[in-house]
């Protein structure tokens, strides 16, 4: 990795402030039936961690030697992509080999990586390359853990166009009036439907050592709504999948329906798009950010909906594009990375790209980085942290060394081949050898 793309990296994203709920998304709620009851199996969402697994990192060019070493570099660098450039303007189908031979350098590196599971690249809508490592299939479903945060929100952005909820605005007291404690704090009436999406309602976190406490009641929506508050709502960041579980109640509530039945009919028309198991709480509500398996294809899918402003490749309408700019405008930070978050989606930059993002427990990543229209999906073990072991900053790396290959492409197809060049370099180190054999594809780039 290049120091200069790593400091770049670094850096806070400062996106734009949050703004007021556009008026579409403002009409009137309805009341529906309870779902029906099953008791679902707890399960910690934090596992004993495990020391962090070193990405071998991509050596850097000596900046002290002579100008003529880095000229010859340059040149030579220039020459391997010059058939990219005429290839580009031709419009031939071999624009994307020396992509795709890059990306497979960075998938041979990444198997150091214990516990990777998937990865796939998909630019304009076209997969680049993908991998699944130790004989992990793409297709298979996996735990993709609090990255369905990311579908709530989606459900309740719909939710909201189809006037089911009457906005971010719509306090959340009136609709779980039946859950509420006996005595409520007072400032229960003030939570809204954005501060639950944005985890500023400010009750005290049911995730971390919180979480099995939490799923270990009898009543997850009550207990969530019982646990003291240790902020103002609209306060500070509380990431807490009780939040958004109180979200799946709410929508739960107000459609008469469960969860998954909106998910399966909302986002149906949505090609490869399955969600293969989810839980439910004791009373039957699906758990709303957590424990839901989806294939990467499937997970792919679903962020390329978001990276196409909301409508599938064949051009139907899903989610309104006003409520993934509303869902992708920071709003708070996170205390552990210093992330932004808007709803359901954390947002960071490499280099001058913004990127979005949904994460879940062990290091499970949808990345959509709409300036280079790509989107990559990484799945891992979700038996071990990736937060606190380091691992979920080696694949935000994995990620930088991906965008960097893509960034160079988009660079000599613009012309801007000296700044192609100096990328390119920062990942030209030769890939190390992998014990297992892999399920490997390479694409050429549309």
């Amino acid at each position: 990795m290049c120091a200069s793309s790593w400091r770049a990296s670094a850096r806070r994203y400062s996106g734009p402030r949050p703004r007021s709920t556009p008026r579409s998304y403002a009409t009137k709620s309805t009341s529906g039936a309870k779902s029906s009851r099953r008791r679902a199996s707890s399960a910690s969402d934090r596992p004993t961690s495990r020391g962090p697994v070193k990405l071998p990192v991509v050596s850097q060019p000596d900046a002290g030697r002579s100008v003529d070493r880095r000229s010859i570099l340059i040149s030579a660098v220039t020459l391997l992509f010059a058939p990219l450039a005429v290839a580009s303007r031709s419009r031939a189908r071999s624009v994307g080999k020396p992509t795709a031979t890059a990306l497979a350098q960075i998938f041979e590196r990444a198997a150091a990586l214990d516990p990777l599971k998937t990865v796939i690249v998909a630019h304009n809508g076209a997969t680049l390359a993908e991998r699944g490592y130790r004989g992990t299939s793409l297709s298979a479903p996996t735990n993709i853990k609090s990255v369905s945060k990311a579908v709530i929100s989606a459900l309740v952005g719909i939710a909201i166009a189809k006037g089911l909820l009457e906005g971010t605005e719509q306090k959340i007291a009136p609709l779980l009036r039946n859950e509420l404690p006996a005595k409520p704090d007072p400032r229960l009436a003030r939570i809204t439907i954005g501060h639950l999406l944005s985890m500023q309602a400010g009750l005290q976190r049911t995730s971390g050592v919180n979480y099995g406490r939490w799923v270990s009641s009898g009543n997850w929506v009550r207990t969530a709504l019982a646990w003291p508050f240790v902020d103002d709502p609209g306060g500070q960041m509380l990431y807490s999948t009780g939040s958004t579980h109180l979200l799946s109640a709410i929508l739960t509530r107000v459609s008469g329906r469960s969860t998954l039945q909106l998910a399966r009919d909302w986002l149906g028309p949505l090609e490869d798009f399955s969600i293969a198991a989810w839980e439910r709480d004791p009373q039957g509500i699906y758990i709303g950010g957590n424990q839901m398996a989806m294939s990467t294809r499937s997970l792919l899918a679903f962020g390329e909906l978001y990276r196409n402003g909301g409508r599938t490749a064949a051009g139907k309408p899903l989610i309104s594009p006003e409520w993934i700019e509303l869902s992708w405008t920071i709003r708070t930070h996170s205390r552990f990375t210093g992330d932004g978050y808007g709803y359901g989606w954390f947002h960071r930059r490499v280099g001058e790209h913004a990127v979005h993002y949904a994460y879940g427990y062990g290091g499970q990543m949808l990345y959509i980085v709409p300036s280079l229209a790509l989107s990559v999906v990484m799945t891992s073990d979700d038996k071990h942290p990736a937060g606190r072991s380091g691992y979920r900053n080696q694949l935000h790396r994995l990620l930088e060394e991906i965008v960097g290959v893509v960034d160079a492409y988009s660079a000599y197809s613009s012309g801007r081949v000296g700044q192609a060049v100096m990328r390119t370099t920062c990942s030209s180190a030769a890939p190390r050898a992998w014990s297992a054999a892999p399920i490997y594809r390479a694409f050429p780039i549309p």
